[in-house]
């Protein structure tokens, strides 16, 4: 784990502003320039990825810093749009919304009590098992959607 709650969202959030930068130049080449190479491919790939880790690191660094599920729902919908992750970010650090460490223990707060909390904890103790059932539900997730094809295709049917 990254030392702080803020650490990890702000490098996930600066990766995905990368990689849509990467895809947006990518659509650029294949679609104004006719480039056919596999720069399409590798920079979809690599922003869906990063895409679908963004949307998770918010969840659980929204739940992490008991955000109100308002603001870990903007945190996702704001990669949708190019750009908006990293400004968004800032927005959250200048507010303080990034304040905070990783909840790693019961603090006494009632809260803390849920199953949800008790979960993310458990999870949060284990960086290994957090990693590898990140990468494995990403695995799954990504092959399903290659699958299914282009999103240009889903319903066309």
């Amino acid at each position: 784990m990254t030392t702080t709650p803020a650490a990890l969202y702000r490098v996930v959030s600066l990766a995905e502003m990368v990689t849509w930068t990467f895809l947006v130049a990518a659509m650029i080449a294949r679609y104004g320039f006719g480039y056919e190479g596999g720069l399409f491919f590798a920079a979809g790939l690599s922003h869906g990825i990063v895409f679908l880790v963004y949307g998770l690191t918010s969840i659980v660094v929204g739940l992490t810093l008991r955000w109100p599920v308002g603001r870990i729902l903007v945190a996702c919908v704001l990669a949708l749009p190019p750009w908006a992750t990293f400004p968004f970010d800032r927005w959250l650090e200048k507010r303080g919304y990034l304040e905070g460490e990783w909840r790693l223990d019961d603090s006494g707060d009632p809260r803390d009590a849920r199953i949800l909390d008790r979960f993310l904890r458990w999870w949060l103790r284990r960086p290994l098992v957090f990693f590898l059932t990140i990468v494995i539900t990403m695995a799954v997730v990504i092959t399903t959607l290659l699958s299914i094809g282009p999103p240009t295709e889903w319903g066309s049917n």
